[in-house]
C-alpha cells in the first residue's frame, strides 16, 4: 500500500525552476485573457450553461461514459421521451453538480469538504460520503493493480482535512495558484475519497479552485477535453508522482493543459459571442417579438422547447409556440419532433459546441 502524505510536506521552492516558472507565466497570461473574454459576454449564464454541457460530456468521456452531443442536449431538456440514454443523463448530472459547486463557492468564498461531498452526491445520486470500507484499488488496462489509495477511513478523513486546509489557507504553501491547483488535483485523485465519481468530482474541483482564487469569475476553464486527448500521459504522470516523486513533470503537464484549454475556450467564447450578436440583429430585423430574454433562451439551451420559452419570457404556451415556429420558418432554429414533443435546435451554436456538423437525420 502506498503511503500518502499531506501536500504541506512538499517543499514549495522545488517548483522554482525556470521551466516551471516559464510555463506558469504563459498559462497565467492565457487564463487572464480567458477571464477578460468571458467577462465581455452579455450573459455569463449563457457560458455556464453551454460550456458546462461541453465539459460534462468531455469529463464523463474520461470515465468511458460516452454520449453524443445530440443525446446530451436533449437530456438537458429533461423531457422523458427525449432524454436519451443513461449515459446522457449521467452527463447532465455532471452539469448540475458543477452548478451546485459554483453556487457554493460564490456564496462562501471557500471550497470545503462539505462542498465537495455535495458535488459528489449530485453526481452519484447518493449520500454514501467518504469511503468507509477497504478494497479500493486502481488498475491498469491489463487488470494489474498500479496504486492502492488509503484504505483506513480515519486516514481518508485526515487527508481530506489536510487537503481542505491546503485549498483554503494560502499561507500554508507559497506557490502560484496554478501550481497549487495541479497539486490539489493529484492529491484528491490519490486519496480517492469516494466509492465512485472521484475523477469527475476532482475535475470540477479544478475549475472551482480557480474561481475561489479569483483567477476566473465563472467556471469556464475545463481541462477535461485536453485530458481526453492526452489520456495516456495523464495517467502515466499521475503514477510517476507516486512511484518516482516526479511532481515537476506532473505540474508542467497541468500548466500546459491550462494554457491550451484556455486558448480553446477563448476561441469558443468568441465564436459564441459573434453568433449571438449576429442572431440578435437578425431576429430584431425580422421579428417584432425580439427580446433579450429570447436571445438568452436560444443560447442557454442548444435545444430549447416551448416550456422553456414560456418560463423565460413569461408568455403563454400559444405565444411561445408561435415565436418558435416563426423562428424555425426564418431559419434561426431547426424544429424537430421526438415522441410527442417538439424541440428547437440552435444549429450554429450546436456546431460550435460539438465541433462538427450535425447529422440531418431526425433523432
Amino acid at each position: 500500500m502506498t503511503l500518502l502524505a499531506p501536500l504541506t510536506e512538499l517543499r514549495a521552492d522545488r517548483f522554482d525552476r525556470p521551466d516551471v516558472l516559464k510555463r506558469v507565466a504563459t498559462a497565467s497570461r492565457k487564463l487572464a485573457e480567458l477571464k477578460g473574454v468571458a467577462a465581455s459576454m452579455p450573459s455569463q449564464d449563457i457560458l455556464i450553461a453551454t460550456l458546462g454541457l461541453q465539459e460534462a460530456k468531455d469529463s464523463s468521456a474520461i470515465e468511458n461514459i460516452v454520449t453524443t452531443h445530440d443525446e446530451l442536449f436533449r437530456s438537458a431538456l429533461a423531457v422523458p421521451e427525449a432524454a436519451g440514454g443513461a449515459a446522457a443523463k449521467e452527463v447532465a448530472r455532471y452539469r448540475q453538480a458543477l452548478h451546485v459547486g459554483f453556487d457554493a463557492v460564490r456564496r462562501d468564498g471557500l471550497l470545503t469538504n462539505q462542498h465537495i461531498l455535495g458535488i459528489q452526491a449530485v453526481l452519484e445520486r447518493n449520500e454514501a460520503g467518504l469511503r468507509k470500507l477497504p478494497g479500493t484499488a486502481l488498475k491498469d488496462g491489463a487488470g494489474r493493480t498500479v496504486y492502492t489509495p488509503p484504505q483506513d477511513p480515519s486516514a481518508i478523513v485526515a487527508l481530506m482535512g489536510d487537503l481542505e486546509r491546503f485549498i483554503n489557507d494560502d499561507s500554508l504553501f507559497d506557490a502560484d495558484p496554478l501550481i497549487k491547483m495541479a497539486l490539489i488535483h493529484h492529491q484528491f485523485e490519490s486519496i480517492h475519497p469516494f466509492y465512485d465519481g472521484n475523477g469527475r468530482t476532482g475535475r470540477i474541483v479544478n475549475v472551482l479552485y480557480l474561481v475561489k482564487q479569483a483567477l476566473l469569475d465563472t467556471p469556464v476553464l475545463y481541462l477535461s477535453r485536453q485530458i481526453v486527448r492526452t489520456k495516456a500521459d495523464y495517467y502515466r504522470l499521475l503514477q510517476a508522482v507516486r512511484d518516482d516523486d516526479a511532481w515537476e513533470d506532473w505540474v508542467l503537464y497541468m500548466l500546459k493543459a491550462v494554457e491550451q484549454t484556455a486558448a480553446q475556450a477563448i476561441g469558443t467564447i468568441q465564436a459564441i459571442k459573434a453568433l449571438l450578436l449576429q442572431t440578435k440583429h437578425g431576429i430584431r430585423e425580422q421579428h417584432r417579438f425580439y427580446s433579450q430574454d429570447l436571445i438568452n433562451n436560444l443560447f442557454s439551451h442548444p435545444y430549447t422547447k416551448i416550456e422553456f420559452v414560456q418560463n423565460d419570457l413569461g408568455v403563454s404556451r400559444i405565444t411561445a409556440t408561435k415565436y418558435l415556429d416563426a423562428l424555425a420558418g426564418t431559419g434561426f432554429v431547426v424544429k424537430r419532433k421526438v415522441g410527442r414533443s417538439n424541440y428547437y435546435i440552435n444549429m450554429p451554436l450546436y456546431r460550435i459546441l460539438s465541433g462538427d456538423a450535425m447529422t440531418t437525420t431526425a433523432p
